[in-house]
């Protein structure tokens, strides 16, 4: 990786490995939109909420522009580790997608990723980010990857609040049992 970002414009640059993130994005804002309309109620989320979704964006925006004008590090190592790293994040958030899909609306969705993550969606994307950073050696991306994750745990609040109102002691529960991210179970720590 350069201290100086690359920025050419080619046709084997990242972009390329943006489609499946938007394939994967779009299947999963149609599968969410249809499991939730009109379910929120009377719920609203904070002012504070509502920035933290719209600066969600920028670094998403960001990072996918960026995608014109960053090189893929053909025959490196980078690329191979990098592409192996993305494709699993591809089908991470795919299972995921799916776990949430076929999941009764009215109850916690407990199967499948959601057993091990209470985002798994997040991690799936996060996950594609990282490896499409390392794909082109680039730190700036990664560092835009960083970003938003920060924003994206900080989004957390927001949801967790939603699925508390419209869950109650269920999704409760689940958060006891079940880390935001990744890790040990809650339950197995505290036994």
């Amino acid at each position: 990786m350069s201290l100086v970002p690359a920025f050419e414009i080619g046709i084997w640059n990242a972009w390329i490995l943006v489609i499946p993130m938007l394939i994967t994005f779009f299947f999963d804002m149609r599968v969410t939109a249809a499991r939730e309309s009109g379910q929120s109620g009377d719920f609203q989320l904070s002012t504070k909420e509502k920035r933290i979704i719209n600066a969600i964006f920028l670094p998403l925006i960001v990072s996918l522009v960026y995608t014109v004008f960053l090189p893929l590090q053909l025959e490196t190592v980078w690329l191979y580790s990098g592409l192996v790293i993305f494709s699993f994040g591809v089908v991470f958030t795919i299972v995921a997608i799916l776990n949430f899909a076929t999941s009764p609306r009215d109850k916690v969705i407990t199967k499948g990723l959601y057993g091990v993550s209470r985002n798994p969606m997040y991690i799936g994307l996060l996950i594609m980010q990282i490896g499409l950073g390392i794909t082109c050696s680039s730190w700036l991306y990664l560092l835009l990857t960083v970003a938003l994750m920060i924003l994206l745990n900080a989004n957390l609040s927001g949801e967790e609040r939603y699925c508390l109102y419209r869950y109650g002691n269920a999704y409760r529960e689940y958060m006891n049992r079940t880390p935001r991210w990744v890790g040990i179970p809650k339950s197995q720590i505290n036994n």
